[in-house]
């Protein structure tokens, strides 16, 4: 129970992590885009613009669960510094409702977005080292217009950014919505991103939005479908703890029944003495079923114990993990061993147990009387 409780904690840390990672630092819980907009509207993202300051708008912010909203407005186009010009594709956001749509990514220098610097931009990391510029520095964002012209504008870094993608960091660029919208030369958004109080409550308030909003004219697209990343490597985690469980349940089902068989040899003199007596066979299967369910119960509860313990003791010191593919940082893990997760292993104790002891019950049980007494002589 240790040994599970322990591995899987770290799965379901590195898995809750990854996915909240996903959550606060790109797609947020719910985005409300227009229908087909992830499907053809990628292309064209001006032709698929959500209204600004609507009732619609009003209705997603009032919403139970719902915490903030933050309006984004796609597009792309060439950064210039110097000699260098390199492609970006950037993101107009919600300064002020970005610092929490977007609380994992992790500044690495510099300051966030701010409503009082209208032409202060954030560079993903990978992207500052390829233009080779600094936080201060002064570039030059060149777009097409919705229409098709060209604009351009004259903006400062005001900060670095990373987030747990690489691919995504070296060529990501955001700019507060209102000089997005200026380059650009339209209103509103590609889309809103909502931000809810709990993961756990995407599904309700998923639908209180599509009991509010005209399906004919918003989409609501939860974070799953835009993980897709994190739900291969869910399944995949999810299917090596399975895989641990049914070792584990192997072990224990040799391990105890191997115990129980050697208890039924040691005890076999005084199995034929109370089959003597009139005790029946089908006592005989109970008690030593009984026994299974004890060492079971006991062994559960205390590899629970122990194993709660140490994932507190391990999580307050912390294990170092060098950097993943894609991310070029190391971190600290952790351990997260939940109730879900310590029944699971209480119950797989007890349950296997139980199973071993199935066996060596039944031989107990149909011994014979007389050769069980003549056992020990």
């Amino acid at each position: 129970m240790l040994a599970f409780l322990l591995s899987g904690g770290f799965i379901h840390w590195l898995l809750d992590n990854m996915r909240e990672g996903f959550i606060h630092s790109q797609v947020g819980h719910i985005q409300v885009v227009r229908p087909n907009y992830f499907e053809v509207g990628v292309a064209d993202p001006y032709r698929y613009l959500l209204p600004e300051n609507s009732d619609a708008e009003k209705a997603v912010r009032s919403t139970e669960h719902v915490v903030t909203m933050s309006s984004r407005l796609s597009f792309s186009g060439l950064a210039s510094f110097k000699d260098q010009t390199i492609t970006f594709m950037g993101e107009g956001v919600d300064s002020e409702a970005e610092k929490q749509v977007s609380r994992d990514i992790t500044l690495v220098a510099g300051e966030a977005l701010s409503s009082s610097d209208p032409t202060g931009v954030l560079l993903g990391r990978g992207l500052a080292a390829n233009l080779g510029v600094k936080v201060g520095d002064t570039l030059v964002l060149m777009t097409s217009t919705a229409k098709g012209g060209m604009n351009a504008s004259d903006v400062h870094v005001r900060g670095l950014f990373s987030t747990f993608s690489k691919e995504y960091d070296d060529g990501a660029l955001r700019v507060p919505v209102g000089l997005s919208r200026e380059l650009m030369r339209v209103k509103g958004a590609t889309t809103w991103v909502v931000l809810l109080d709990d993961t756990a409550n995407t599904a309700k308030s998923l639908q209180a939005l599509r009991d509010k909003l005209d399906p004919k004219q918003f989409q609501l697209v939860p974070w799953e479908e835009l993980a897709d990343m994190y739900i291969k490597t869910r399944d995949l985690f999810l299917r090596q703890v399975f895989i641990v469980e049914m070792l584990i349940g192997l072990i224990i089902v040799l391990s105890i029944g191997n115990t129980l068989h050697m208890a039924v040899v040691e005890r076999t003199g005084e199995i034929g003495t109370a089959m003597a007596l009139g005790v029946r066979r089908r006592h005989i299967l109970r008690l030593f079923i009984f026994e299974g369910l004890v060492l079971g119960t006991i062994g559960g509860f205390v590899g629970v114990s122990l194993g709660w313990s140490l994932s507190i003791l391990i999580s307050w010191i912390g294990i170092p993990m060098p950097p993943p593919p894609g991310m070029e940082d190391g971190f600290d893990a952790e351990l997260l061993v939940d109730a879900g997760l310590a029944f699971n292993a209480f119950v797989l104790a007890v349950v296997t147990t139980v199973c071993a002891s199935i066996l060596p019950a039944f031989n107990a049980s149909r011994m014979n009387i007389v050769d069980a007494l003549r056992h020990q002589r």
